[in-house]
């Protein structure tokens, strides 16, 4: 029967069946070779592939679907993926990365829709990243064997490639990675922990803390996207094998992607993980609403937090203040520039620049941008810990018209627009009470901008490093003030405990949580800005009033707050949760 080249370019061609019924073969015609898909053999060459795996994965059981995963190494002509699909009641994944074959073959576009559902097609031209896709198919189902059914022309067609895969499958099926993977976790003294870990500032401070309290810990990139990225699973995996850890730590949830891939995984592996929050958990944890896990403790730097994330699904939600270094802040003589000087300090940004920002890259519509300062203003001066809450309150009207804005993150991101244009009122207004003591602020340009028309001008200053300049900064201030940001009105920031490790003084606003962490004659606070003031002239002319207090509030911060501290909490907390063996269930489930 005469060959029916596909196209002028194509290295396949396509024999017909008899009456114009199909295709009955593949010849390919490559480098000088010229071989069949199917030849003599027929049907009965693609079947071969699985009927062996019918058979021995026991056909007609219904205990089948969940021992193995049947990977196809090519579509061919369908006989081998019909007969499976007819015979298996589970998944089916099909590795085929010859896209110039479906049009002659039609083997996919044929089958049934309720057949074609149940397929799992991998086209990738790359073998990792085929094998990467391949694993994720697997976590989504129970993490059964992944079992490799080659067809011969395919080997042929391109060994590297669909051998490469094979290989790599078989050795899977043999590694009996979960029996040796899921383990009991804190079963030992002191506990082991994967640091997830990213750019963020805090993460070396929790390695410090690690070394410090002589807990063994090993780091797991989670790379620049907020994303299971497949290098950072395949870390994960073997790190998981290799080093036997009780629990992982992220902060701000970094590492956990949105689809739930890696929470999928983590609750397969029966391995906790905590995710302390050192931001507002809620402009984060919207996008995680697949993220819901026995498996996960959050841990939140604001007490006001706990309810909502309970309400959010969380089963497991606890309270972990923010605490310093005190190795590295630490009273220091280094000196400094003279400009770095002051009787008064305040370090801050003046986020003038974050909400014009957010303001321009939100494009909220005109009923939201009007009262926009009103609503900032107002919320700034009120005792609500929400923007959402406050505006269904306060503002129903424009409640209503936030409601309509087209998705989650757009509505929370009207939230972050409000709460740093309170941050910035209130920031303005403190700091502006500042002035008559010629105050050195270092920060961002706005705050010339906000400054810009005052008689009496502050010093300024650009930004200091946290890490290399600020520990030695602090000491060269008679008086460092603080504010604190509105996303937090009852929590404190790091700012409390930087300070005083530094062996420094700190003026700041006081805060209902501060009353957990210090006694009142541990910090000098102001409860309303118009008394600050009088309280900068009263500590700059009672220097050993000041003393008296840094001496008790660093007392304090190195006995209760530092990240030694903070992590061991935090550690106690999961071993009280997941401590206990338990079949495929945290020990604790309580609130």
């Amino acid at each position: 029967m005469r060959k029916q080249p596909a196209c002028a370019a194509s290295r396949y061609e396509s024999v017909p069946a008899p009456e114009g019924t199909g295709t009955a073969d593949i010849i390919v015609h490559e480098k000088g070779r010229t071989f069949a898909m199917l030849g003599p053999g027929g049907a009965r060459r693609e079947l071969a592939a699985v009927e062996t795996f019918l058979a021995t994965a026991g056909a007609g059981t219904a205990e089948r679907p969940g021992q193995a995963l049947p990977v196809l190494l090519g579509a061919g002509l369908g006989h081998a993926l019909r007969r499976l699909l007819d015979a298996w009641d589970g998944p089916v994944a099909v590795v085929d990365k010859e896209r110039e074959l479906e049009p002659l073959t039609g083997t996919l576009a044929g089958l049934p829709e309720a057949a074609r559902a149940r397929v799992f097609l991998v086209d990738s031209p790359d073998p990792a990243s085929a094998l990467r896709q391949l694993t994720r198919w697997q976590l989504e189902h129970g993490g059964a064997p992944l079992t490799p059914l080659p067809l011969a022309f395919y080997q042929r067609l391109d060994k590297g490639y669909y051998g490469t895969v094979r290989d790599s499958l078989n050795a899977s099926a043999r590694f009996d990675f979960w029996s040796r993977a899921v383990r009991p976790r804190f079963r030992d003294a002191k506990p082991r922990v994967l640091l997830l870990t990213s750019k963020y500032f805090l993460m070396g401070e929790l390695e410090g803390a690690c070394r410090n309290l002589g807990i063994e810990y090993r780091l797991v990139a989670v790379g620049n996207e907020s994303v299971a990225q497949d290098a950072f699973v395949r870390q994960l995996l073997e790190a998981v094998l290799s080093f036997r850890p009780d629990c992982c730590i992220t902060l701000n949830h970094m590492g956990v992607d949105v689809e739930g891939v890696l929470m999928d995984l983590l609750g397969r592996l029966q391995l906790p993980l905590a995710s302390w929050f050192v931001d507002n958990p809620h402009l984060i944890i919207h996008l995680y609403a697949r993220c819901v896990s026995p498996w996960t403790t959050l841990f939140t730097w604001d007490a006001d937090n706990v309810a909502s994330l309970e309400a959010a699904g969380f089963a497991h939600v606890r309270y972990l203040p923010l605490g310093t270094d005190p190795g590295r802040f630490t009273p220091t003589r280094q000196s400094v520039p003279e400009s770095w000087k002051a009787d008064v300090s305040f370090v801050g940004n003046s986020m003038l620049y974050k909400v014009g920002g957010r303001l321009k890259s939100g494009r909220f519509p005109r009923p939201l941008l009007l009262p926009f300062r009103k609503i900032s203003r107002a919320f700034a001066d009120s005792e609500f810990r929400g923007v959402a809450d406050f505006l269904r309150q306060c503002f129903p009207e424009v409640h209503a018209r936030y409601l309509q804005l087209p998705d989650n993150e757009a509505r929370l991101a009207y939230e972050t627009a409000i709460t740093w244009q309170a941050t910035r009122l209130y920031r303005n207004d403190c700091v502006r009470r500042l002035l008559p003591f010629r105050p050195l602020i270092v920060g961002d340009s706005g705050w010339k901008i906000e400054f810009r028309h005052e008689a009496r001008q502050p010093r300024y200053l650009d930004a200091l490093s946290y890490y290399s300049q600020l520990p030695a900064f602090y000491g060269h201030s008679a008086i460092n003030f603080n504010s604190t940001s509105k996303q937090m009105k009852g929590a404190v920031n790091q700012r409390v405990f930087d300070v005083p490790a530094a062996g420094s003084f700190v003026l700041t606003d006081w805060r209902p949580q501060m009353e957990q962490l210090f006694t009142p004659d541990e910090m000098a606070c102001y409860r309303d800005p118009e008394a600050i003031p009088d309280l900068v002239r009263h500590y700059l002319a009672h220097p050993g009033e000041r003393n008296r207090l840094v001496t008790a509030a660093r007392r304090r911060v190195l006995a209760c707050h530092t990240w030694a501290h903070r992590l061991k909490a935090l550690l106690d907390e999961m071993r009280a949760v997941y401590g206990t063996p338990a079949s495929g269930a945290p020990a604790r489930t309580d609130g």
